[in-house]
Formats: C-alpha cells, structure tokens, sequence
C-alpha cells in the first residue's frame, strides 16, 4: 500500500493566501479518511486503483461541509472584517465541495460522483432534521451526539458497496467508532467557543466528553482483537494515536490546573 498522503495532497486544493488572510479553516479530523483509504487498499473491490483520488474526494467533500457549519448565522449588522469571513466560509465551503466533480469526471468516475452527490443530500437532509430538533428544544444530550455521529459517518457511508462484503460489516463498526471519537473532539472545541451559548445546544461537560471518548477507544482496541484474524486492517490501530495524544493532554491540563 502506497504511504497515507491526502493531508498533504489535499493542501494544493484548500490553501489560498485570500482565505488563510481573512478567516479560519475548521481543522479536519483525519481518522474517517484515513480509515477509508485502508480499506478500499486492504478490503476494496474497484479494479482501477483509485483509492487515493476516492479518499481524497472524500476529504474535500467534508472538509467543504464542515466549513459550511462554521459559518456565523448571527442576524443583524456586522463589521467589514466579519462580512468578508463569512463570504469566504460560504464560497470555500462551496468550492470545496464542487471540487470533486471535477477530480472524479476526469477520471471517468462518474457513477462515484453519483454516490457522493446522493451522501451530500443525505447529509443536508439529516442536518435540516438536526438543527429542527434543536430549534424546539427536543434533543437530550445523548440524542444530539448520536446524530451528530450519524452526519460525520453518512459521506463515508457511500463506499461501503465498493469493499468485499466480507468486510463491510467491519468497516461500519469501525467507522461508527471513529466517528464518535471524531465527534467528541469535536464537541470538546465547542465547549470552549462561543456555539456552546447558543439556545439548542445540548450541554455535555468535558469530562463526560472525555470519559466517552477513552472508553470509544476502548471499543476500538476491542473490536480490532476481536478481528484479528483480518491483518490487513492491523494498522487501523495507529488512527488512534491523535485521539491518545487528545487524552494525554486533558490529563496534563486537568493536573495543572
């Protein structure tokens, strides 16, 4: 297997001075893609080898759905400065999500480009749901994460035809696990923002967030013993090296303080 590079192949696609200059990019968990890229090398059954352009597809489709989330949506007038970040958020979420049509249509992927243009309307579908719930104050904490999880696996759903059967079931659970951890990072960088005050945001403390997310690891680590037969899939255990890190700094933060 060709070594892991999307983050570094997908920097060509996503840094431009004018958006770096004016706002801020949503840092992009990696785990879900790179995730993807071992099993479409390992379990995958396309006879093109193009498991690098189909994860690198994925990673800007995401990465243009999490800029989108970012965008302010607080009504009433605003500064020049906060008027042209928003701006940015929306044409660079934009632009990164168009991306993969053309990266894919060169290719001749055209049913690929049909799979994900169907996860993107899945995933529009599924966050209209969400943000109605919250709206009407009719999510518990746990309903919120649990959705939450289900939108940052939907995209990555849609490759589950292209792997052997005898590992989609595998993948799923793999990819619900890392999703959550994926997740809880998320939440944890929320609760230091100003989202958190925002009315329909369901309130999980960090400590229960990082409870979770030691115990999603545990899961992890569990499932993977479980299949050990499946070597092909042993290096998935590395993907939880940035999650560990995550802990070990809470813990030092925690002591410190």
């Amino acid at each position: 297997m060709k070594p892991y590079r999307i983050p570094l192949l997908a920097k060509n696609y996503i840094e431009y001075d004018m958006i770096q200059k004016h706002t801020e990019l949503p840092s992009f968990p990696d785990a879900r893609v790179h995730l993807l890229y071992i099993f479409l090398n390992r379990g995958g059954r396309t006879p093109l080898h193009h498991e690098e352009l189909y994860a690198l597809v994925t990673y800007l489709v995401q990465m243009g759905l999490d800029t989108h989330e970012t965008i302010d949506t607080v009504q009433g007038n605003q500064a020049e400065g906060q008027m042209r970040c928003r701006q940015l958020k929306v044409l660079a979420g934009d632009y990164f999500s168009s991306g993969f049509y053309q990266l894919l249509s060169d290719q001749g992927q055209i049913e690929v480009i049909r799979l994900i243009s169907q996860a993107i309307c899945d995933v529009n579908i599924q966050k209209m749901n969400l943000y109605s719930k919250m709206s009407s104050s009719m999510l518990s904490a746990e309903q919120y994460l649990r959705l939450k999880v289900q939108l940052n696996m939907q995209l990555f759903l849609s490759f589950t035809p292209m792997l052997e059967k005898s590992v989609q079931d595998l993948w799923q659970q793999l990819l619900q696990e890392f999703s959550l951890c994926d997740t809880i990072v998320q939440e944890l960088n929320v609760n230091k923002g100003p989202q958190r005050l925002t009315p329909g945001y369901p309130f999980i403390s960090d400590e229960e967030l990082t409870d979770k997310l030691h115990h999603t690891m545990s899961r992890i680590q569990s499932i993977l013993q479980v299949n050990n037969g499946e070597v092909r899939f042993r290096t998935v255990v590395q993907l939880l090296e940035p999650f560990q890190s995550y802990l070990d700094v809470s813990k030092t933060v925690v002591r410190e303080g």
